[in-house]
């Protein structure tokens, strides 16, 4: 058996189980929620397992709340197979006095609206959510650039990255962050990949709901959301991308059930508390869970992402935001993206709830520095005269050229190798 690699959610879930009565790991498949959740559990129920024609399942199914009997805490695995057990726990939350740790429950999809459970779960289900493996997780980053340090405003070091060029880059975008392949060649891991967008367009975009959807339009859709990665692009474009093949309102109904299986994940518009208000642009960008998706979508490669710096530019853009929403939600901020009305653009703002925020820049190499430089200055510039705080860290995150290091203006640049919790 392969020895366990160390995640960061791992912290999450011991400090949410030591709060509250039921623990929620949501995520794609084969992110690893299951491998985490039995390091915790102390027994576990598979409600995905074939076992007695799925017996784990049947018993769900005809008394939920016998099927959560067991030592705690109770790992339910791939809980929305039957929703009803989520209310179960909930209720066994609540006969149980609020006692922490009782319940773990993962789940790769979100029941619709027909099936969803009765109750939320406020006050008593705790709700993570788990993503592919980040270049720290993988041990390919040193993470000599803590982001919470940087959100707390302590000084960056000098470090040095490992990555030496387009190539390398290129390879890790199409390697992904799956654990099943890890140890595997690049080839191999890219094979996962492409299984897996097979499988979504296939079967999971369809069992989510039960509504069938044709294969053909889901693999245009998430073709379109791959050349369109790491971008504003709405349903309009979308439809336009794909040649007016699929309509406005189907497009609208397959994102839907994409996001449900977590297949998609949105970046939301950066809303600052401003004493004078800035026009910002409403949209979310769209990123596949894991570069690697966009890859096999594309159906690109290594030496082909090598030539065609544009495309492997957004998809690095990906992978890095990919990491950073991974290292924040360790440190309780979320990440968002600014673009507003004058058309100054900023790939991500890390942001806590007490105002603390950090803004940063993803280029690919040393030579877009300056760019990127004038465009935090002038975020914060704006900001700062609208009211806002100053930034905590302006940070630019490149792939390769330089290594970590503070520039004269307080700058932190930082290859992606360098990046950590």
């Amino acid at each position: 058996m392969a020895e366990y690699m160390d995640r960061c959610i791992d912290r999450l879930v011991e400090r949410d189980l030591g709060i509250f009565g039921a623990v929620l790991i949501q995520g794609p498949k084969w992110c690893g929620k299951t491998t985490t959740s039995q390091r915790f559990a102390a027994s576990s129920l598979s409600l995905s397992n074939p076992a007695g024609g799925f017996a784990a399942l049947q018993l769900a199914r005809l008394d939920p709340a016998q099927a959560i009997v067991g030592p705690t805490p109770r790992l339910i695995d791939e809980w929305q197979e039957e929703p009803k057990i989520w209310d179960a726990v909930r209720f066994e939350c609540d006969r149980r006095m609020g006692e922490p740790g009782q319940f773990l429950l993962t789940g790769s999809a979100t029941p619709n609206d027909a099936s969803r459970p009765m109750h939320s779960g406020v006050g008593r289900v705790s709700r993570l959510r788990m993503d592919t493996m980040t270049l720290l997780e993988l041990g390919i980053s040193s993470g000599s650039v803590s982001l919470g340090a940087l959100l707390a405003e302590k000084p960056t070091g000098v470090a040095l990255g490992s990555i030496e060029g387009i190539p390398a880059i290129a390879d890790l975008v199409c390697r992904g962050g799956w654990p099943q392949a890890v140890g595997k060649s690049t080839e191999d891991a890219m094979r996962i990949s492409s299984a897996y967008v097979d499988g979504v367009c296939e079967s999971d975009v369809s069992k989510v709901d039960g509504v069938r959807r044709d294969p053909v339009k889901v693999r245009s859709l998430l073709s379109s959301l791959s050349r369109n990665e790491s971008t504003l692009a709405g349903t309009k474009a979308l439809e336009r991308d794909m040649g007016g093949e699929v309509s406005r309102n189907s497009i609208l109904r397959y994102l839907d059930a994409l996001c449900r299986i977590n297949i998609i994940d949105n970046i939301p518009a950066w809303h600052p508390a401003l004493r004078s208000p800035v026009k910002l642009r409403q949209s979310a960008k769209r990123h596949l869970a894991d570069p690697s998706l966009a890859v096999a979508a594309l159906g690109a490669s290594p030496d082909s992402l090598a030539s065609d710096p544009k495309t492997l530019g957004l998809l690095f853009e990906s992978l890095v935001l990919h990491d950073l929403k991974v290292y924040a939600t360790v440190n309780d901020a979320l990440v968002s993206h600014y673009h507003d009305i004058d058309d100054l653009e900023v790939d991500a703002v890390i942001h806590k709830r007490d105002g603390s925020w950090i803004a940063v820049e993803v280029k690919l190499g040393s030579p877009q520095v300056p760019e990127a430089s004038e465009n935090l200055n002038r975020l914060e510039r704006k900001m700062v005269d609208r009211g806002e705080k100053a930034p905590a860290a302006k940070l630019i995150v490149i792939g390769y050229g330089m290594p970590a290091h503070v520039t004269s203006d307080g700058i932190v640049i930082a290859p992606v190798d360098t990046l950590g919790v």
